[in-house]
């Protein structure tokens, strides 16, 4: 158990980008950009950078967090059946993320089917975030300690390698509040900073996503 509280800015962040790029989802489908051979491309290209870090967000929770926090909690069985909720949720995200790659991949998909996928994936995911940050994140600090808060940290890290990291950042702090990116790059070596600025944001920003 930790005697100090652990920082929980990384994950944060995190859920309000996730919030950000569902809201361009549902202005995607209330403007039909899905139905405009440029737009569908730029959509497409938010929508696969989005896809790949809540799957790489997902991945980390279910193979390293999780794990660490049932074995801190082992002698808590209410709490761990909201470890076991948190990776039934994600299983049903899943399919919902299979139905907007179907949705976009085909040109041929009318509105009403990239509006039904959207919106299903909307509810699923915003509820999941919310049940997580009022019932999950809770207990970290009651299951870990900073030590291995940052194993955890260490995971990701390894999961995603540097150039993970160099989409992960730009697409994180887009549109954050300052605080939160002064707090995330903070957290980053100052070479990381460096690269961040000079190569990863210009190379962010030259890409075209959400129409």
């Amino acid at each position: 158990m930790s005697s100090d509280a652990i920082d929980m800015t990384m994950m944060i962040v995190s859920h309000d980008a996730f919030r950000r790029d569902l809201g361009h989802l549902k202005r995607a489908v209330e403007q039909r950009s899905a139905e405009d051979p440029e737009r569908r491309r730029a959509v497409q290209n938010g929508w696969e950078l989005f896809k790949l870090q809540l799957e790489n967000h997902h991945t980390n929770e279910d193979k390293s967090i999780w794990p660490r926090m049932r074995n801190g909690l082992r002698d808590r069985p209410d709490d761990l059946l909201v470890l076991d909720a948190m990776e039934a949720e994600h299983e049903q995200i899943d399919p919902l993320l299979a139905a907007v790659d179907g949705a976009l991949a085909d040109p041929e998909t009318g509105q009403d089917r990239f509006a039904q996928a959207i919106a299903e994936l909307d509810a699923s995911l915003t509820g999941h975030l919310t049940h997580e940050e009022r019932d999950a994140l809770p207990l970290v600090d009651v299951a870990l300690t900073p030590a291995e808060w940052q194993e955890t940290a260490k995971d990701m890290r390894d999961l995603i390698g540097l150039k993970g990291a160099a989409d992960f950042f730009p697409w994180l702090l887009d549109g954050a509040p300052d605080k939160d990116a002064d707090a995330i790059l903070k957290l980053m070596p100052a070479p990381a900073r460096m690269m961040y600025r000079r190569m990863w944001v210009p190379k962010y920003a030259k890409e075209q996503r959400w129409g």
